[in-house]
């Protein structure tokens, strides 16, 4: 293997792949306007699924870009992926409709699988145990200030260019990520190392998954607590534009919610080794339900204005928050019993995980009715669902306990 880049330079490279992924959702908020009034005047409920239809494609992708890696090799599949990214986000320059756009968004969110994926997997190849917790930790910071700058980013590019400069944009980035990590970085996955690419083995893993009760239940309630993000970013600028009238400053306040939400993994880090993965994710969800049946009880009481608003960004503040200190705990509680299948089973919970988040989400930004009612309403109900499955996994636990 040629030499490494320095460590500094190595975090720079892999905290620019999972950026695209915040990049290419987050930017593109600020051109739902521009993009209803020319694709889709008549019905901007079909404007958002500029975002979920990504993100389907990426949970699609997800299926296949961890183990196409361990076949083929890192550096291989990411390069390729890029590849597909990048011409998609072309493509989609040329969409004269919004069928053709969503078409060229879904191909885009399978190309952004390979980042999303495989980058983890050259972190795992290189770093071990608190190494690479501490490899994690610094790209994760870097990776947190992206939401945070992107509806800005893609604000500025639609004032200078519309919304085809946020495609352009993203063709650019990609192109600079792919090619500093094809310059700098060497293959990580040894020749000897890798593994052939058997569908037969994703559906072996896949089926150990959903037999195991445990895993099973982590995985749903993660689909659901994702489904509660994809409904929020989805609908974020409808709601602010449609209903409170403020679409100019939708960059602000979802940066400023986005670096406060930042703070939730390191207050899960502090709190997790003492309360417990599946003790912490049930008081979240017990305080989110609690936090937007109280939202949902203000917008039918009557609450206006100012007050209104006020209410929505410090709800939407917590479920940002609740996302931060669920996703990583259930992720992990899904994987814990998965380590003898641990890239496998990985692939399988990213993809199902995504791809129904996304199948539960677009009902209800379909259903947006000018006011936010049936966002919060449909993010109560799925809130609801994860805290029942996390009490039954609790209780289930507690009856196996031996007796003492």
């Amino acid at each position: 293997m040629s030499s490494l880049p320095s460590r500094g330079e190595f975090i720079a490279i892999v905290a620019m792949l999972f950026a695209s992924i915040a990049f290419s959702i987050d930017a593109m908020l600020p051109a739902f306007p521009e993009l209803t009034a020319q694709f889709s005047p008549d019905d901007p409920n079909r404007v958002p699924l500029i975002v979920t239809i990504f993100m389907l494609g990426m949970g699609f992708g997800t299926f296949f870009t961890g183990p196409l890696s361990d076949a083929f090799g890192r550096k291989t599949v990411v390069l390729g992926t890029a590849a597909l990214y990048i011409l998609s986000a072309l493509g989609a320059l040329l969409a004269h409709s919004l069928e053709m756009l969503l078409v060229a968004r879904f191909m885009q969110g399978l190309g952004a699988a390979g980042p999303r994926v495989v980058a983890l997997a050259i972190v795992r190849d290189l770093y071990a145990g608190r190494a690479m917790a501490r490899i994690m930790s610094f790209v994760m910071v870097i990776f947190t200030i992206v939401p945070a700058l992107a509806p800005t980013l893609g604000a500025g590019l639609i004032w200078i260019g519309g919304w085809h400069a946020v495609f352009w944009a993203f063709a650019i980035f990609a192109t600079l990520s792919s090619g500093w990590l094809a310059l700098r970085l060497p293959e990580t996955l040894a020749p000897e190392d890798r593994r052939p690419f058997r569908f037969t083995a994703l559906s072996e893993a896949l089926r150990e998954m959903v037999s195991h009760q445990v895993v099973r239940q982590a995985m749903i309630a993660q689909m659901l607590c994702f489904g509660v993000l994809v409904v929020m970013i989805s609908n974020i600028q409808p709601i602010y534009d449609v209903f409170f009238d403020r679409a100019g400053s939708v960059p602000l306040w979802f940066g400023g919610i986005a670096i406060i939400s930042a703070s939730a993994s390191l207050l899960n880090a502090a709190l997790v080794m003492k309360v417990g993965m599946r003790k912490m994710v049930t008081i979240v969800l017990v305080v989110e339900v609690i936090l937007s049946s109280a939202m949902t009880l203000v917008l039918l009481g009557g609450v206006e204005g100012a007050a209104l608003f006020a209410c929505f960004v410090l709800w939407q503040t917590s479920i940002f928050f609740m996302v931060g200190l669920t996703m990583g705990n259930l992720n992990a509680l899904g994987m814990e019993p998965m380590g003898h299948i641990a890239g496998l089973a990985a692939s399988v919970m990213g993809a199902l995980g995504t791809v129904g988040a996304v199948i539960l989400a677009v009902p209800i930004g379909l259903a947006f009715d000018g006011t936010p009612l049936p966002v919060v309403a449909g993010i109560l109900v799925f809130l609801v669902g994860a805290l029942w499955i996390m009490c039954r996994m609790s209780s289930r636990e507690e009856m196996q306990q031996p007796a003492e």
